[in-house]
């Protein structure tokens, strides 16, 4: 049972929502990810001006005059969102954790998705789901869907470890059946190591990217990255919850840093090795602009 304060969060998040998506960039989710092929219309005469490639020979052939096949853009596509549960999206230190952001990343997009017309699906993966450590939403359309997607994202606090980023795109292999747009909203964390191995070859994200639409989208905070140049912090491990103490000092927090962007772009090289787009967004910034950049590139790119 959702609690009232839950229904209206996610109420106020989506009218929050609209109101971005419709003030900002609809028009630049449509132009970024309309239909990704053709689809048969009809048959028609030929008129001049129409490409001779065009040409029905059957049917000109029976008719004994000259006709064209025509094609309309594909419309109906299905958006899946699949947002990252687990406890390291538990941190944030500007005002904003992470999940708080993938949340309302996955709600502009649902929103923008359903706008475009597009079916909409949610896997969320962390380690509070039982069994299989995943929950997923069927995809479908229309406003109380895209609601339930929107509250069931918010119901679920980061928690645990769950499964790898390859184990979830596997997953999502198997239960996608037709070509999709699949948008992996994560801090890939456990891709910042370079593959080592049998183990960590990737063949899951790369046959995802291979078989769907694969857009990752990275959540990060800026202390991840750069942290005090010298005295004593606290710092908790938002997975297993146990706290330590650091004593930094300026050597310390070079080397931090270095490690830190270390594992930073060996994520990036593992999904760019993979064929997959990578969008940056920080707890610091507002994730509309970074998403409208994207778009704009994608855009650029069709």
């Amino acid at each position: 049972m959702l609690s009232e304060e839950l229904m209206r969060s996610a109420r106020l998040l989506e009218i929050r929502t609209r109101r971005r998506v419709d003030n900002l960039f609809a028009g630049e989710y449509h132009a970024a990810f309309r239909g990704q092929g053709l689809e048969f219309a009809e048959v028609r005469e030929y008129e001049p001006g129409d490409d001779v490639r065009s040409i029905d020979w059957n049917v000109t052939a029976r008719t004994g005059r000259p006709f064209v096949k025509r094609f309309v853009e594909e419309r109906q596509q299905t958006v899946v969102l699949a947002v990252d549960a687990t406890g390291s999206q538990a941190s944030g230190t500007r005002g904003k954790v992470k999940s708080a952001l993938a949340s309302e990343c996955a709600a502009v997009l649902a929103v923008a998705a359903a706008r475009n017309g597009d079916r909409v699906a949610l896997l969320l993966f962390g380690g509070d789901f039982e069994h299989s450590g995943e929950h997923f939403v069927p995809p479908g359309r229309g406003r109380r869907h895209t609601q339930r997607v929107i509250r069931d994202i918010l119901a679920h606090e980061p928690r645990g470890d769950g499964p790898t980023l390859d184990e979830v795109a596997a997953s999502l292999v198997r239960t996608l059946h037709r070509r999709s747009i699949v948008f992996l909203i994560s801090d890939f964390l456990d891709l910042a190591g370079e593959p080592a191995g049998e183990n960590h070859d990737d063949r899951g994200l790369m046959r995802l990217a291979r078989d769907h639409e694969l857009v990752a989208i990275r959540t990060s905070d800026p202390a991840e990255r750069r942290l005090p140049p010298s005295g004593l912090i606290r710092l908790i491990d938002p997975e297993t919850r146990v706290a330590r103490h650091a004593l930094l000092s300026g050597k310390r927090t070079r080397r931090y840093r270095a490690h830190a962007s270390a594992r930073h772009n060996a994520a990036a090289r593992r999904l760019a090795r993979a064929g997959v787009d990578l969008v940056e967004l920080s707890t610091d910034r507002p994730l509309i602009d970074d998403l409208a950049r994207y778009f704009h590139r994608r855009e650029g790119r069709r």
